[in-house]
């Protein structure tokens, strides 16, 4: 089975590493996008003029947009791209799809750079202009957009980068000479252009490579939740006393909670968007103190990325190996006993030596979203389906098993420490069987101490649930295991 790019075009991984550029799952996104902050920072010349690049054609959107009212089909044409799902990399739990940016995307893009940022490049108070500085304020643009909208701006490099790795890595057969639409923007002509590159192929797509020094996990480093978080320090990085304190006490009067009551984190969001709308400069002198610490959005990306590296790359491969060497691809029974079958051999292998996966430097990795990732490729070469988030009308669930419209099983994964998992186990999964039609349904728990594992176990006698079949423990501990201090 064919998962990762080195195994479908039998490449060493380390010829990946050499080259620097990540070794993507061609059957799931991993959890990974390009941040123009990086490019921007990067000590890299090739880098900074790709991120110039970006800067100019927002400049040339800029210019558009003042000029007035704009054509929708020229709307279309400039702002409207395609996700680029040949990347493998993006929020999609199941292949590679995504949205991409629509004419919602493309009106809100230019009515900010018509209204709020105006003098977008011609900023007096940071070092440099960036394209996260639209997505600052809650109007439509977001972190998703803003990673859209730079893979696109981009994307003859990334075609260029692997052309050269195929060229000269892969047999002829593993590769396809393709047209690539969006590819350079002719500012004469106003008009996008395509090229055809020779790419790796796989299956009825090409495939295209990243390097890991743009990609971060989470969020951009210059960020909307970032910005409302810091809020209140970014005054005191402003030279004019008169001014802070103006800002000061607008921000206080647009608080205006009770004295004895402390304001609520949506109460100082709102205050605080109220107060950069009244001091749109407060966005520069936000920007500003990221760029003086440009050095640490290289640290944490660096540190994100060896999380998605360790965990759904090295941990999925080590997983994939081991389902291998077995007959565990002979399927047995309705979807609820491969179910069960799956699920018990995802317990052995995390509890024998897999549980090193949620773990770098000793320090445990904790989110549902990353363990349901992991779990996902089990399911793998299977006549099942494993539909993630299926909402029935009730709320999504994890995982839909099922072989047919009339067998379907409802897997739950929840972590230990999960605050409404007592909810959870009381109401949830029941609540989706009934919705889906599903006549099981299965909860997996993974707790990561011994003080998760007692209160799992206290919820579980609170409800008469001990040993019951379908509540599956799972046991991620470091701290219980031989040879756990090497790990």
């Amino acid at each position: 089975m064919a998962t990762f790019f080195s195994d479908h075009f039998q490449i060493d991984p380390k010829v990946l590493e050499e080259h620097g550029v990540v070794n993507i799952s061609l059957v799931a996104d991993l959890p990974l996008f390009i941040d123009p902050f990086l490019l921007f920072n990067s000590e890299k010349a090739e880098y900074r003029a790709l991120h110039d690049e970006i800067i100019r054609y927002l400049k040339f959107l800029r210019d558009k947009a003042a000029s007035g009212g704009i054509d929708p089909a020229l709307l279309k044409a400039w702002y409207c791209f395609p996700e680029i799902r040949q990347t493998w990399l993006g929020f999609s739990e199941d292949g590679n799809a995504g949205h991409g940016l629509g004419m919602d995307f493309a009106k809100a893009l230019h009515r900010n750079l018509n209204t709020l940022f105006a003098d977008f490049g011609k900023e007096h108070i940071t070092k440099g202009t960036h394209l996260e500085k639209v997505c600052l304020v809650k109007d439509g643009v977001g972190r998703d957009n803003v990673s859209d909208f730079t893979t696109n701006l981009i994307k003859k490099h990334l075609c260029e980068l692997t052309q050269a790795f195929a060229l000269e890595h892969l047999l002829p057969e593993q590769r396809r000479l393709r047209p690539v639409d969006n590819v350079e923007f002719n500012y004469k002509t106003e008009r996008w252009s395509h090229r055809s590159f020779d790419l790796p192929w796989a299956g009825d797509d090409y495939v295209l490579l990243c390097p890991k020094d743009m990609l971060t996990k989470d969020d951009t480093w210059i960020n909307r939740a970032d910005l409302t978080e810091q809020f209140e320090q970014i005054p005191d990085a402003i030279p004019d006393d008169q001014l802070r304190a103006h800002i000061n006490n607008y921000f206080a009067s647009a608080l205006s909670t009770a004295p004895d009551k402390e304001p609520t984190k949506a109460e100082r969001t709102e205050a605080a968007m109220k107060t950069i709308a009244r001091y749109p400069d407060l966005l520069d002198w936000y920007i500003l103190y990221k760029e003086q610490h440009g050095d640490e959005a290289i640290s944490v990306a660096k540190m994100r990325l060896q999380i998605v590296e360790h965990f759904l790359v090295l941990g999925a491969q080590g997983l994939i190996r081991k389902l291998q060497k077995t007959d565990f691809y002979q399927e047995q029974g309705t979807s609820y006993e491969e179910a069960h079958r799956r699920i018990a051999f995802f317990k052995h292998e995390v509890e024998n030596g897999g549980w090193r996966s949620f773990y770098i430097n000793g320090k445990v990795l904790q989110r549902e979203k990353d363990v349901q990732r992991l779990f996902k490729y089990i399911w793998m070469d299977t006549s099942y389906a494993l539909s993630p988030e299926v909402d029935h009308g009730r709320g999504p669930a994890d995982f839909e098993v099922s072989k047919g419209a009339a067998d379907k099983t409802i897997i739950e994964i929840k972590l230990g420490k999960n605050t409404s998992l007592k909810n959870n186990l009381q109401k949830q999964a029941e609540l989706y069987q009934a919705a889906s039609g599903a006549k099981n349904a299965i909860k997996i728990i993974v707790y990561f101490s011994e003080a998760e594992f007692m209160r799992v176990q206290a919820i579980l006698k609170e409800l008469k649930l001990t040993g019951h079949r379908d509540i599956v423990l799972i046991d991620a501990r470091n701290d219980n295991k031989p040879s756990a201090s090497k790990a």
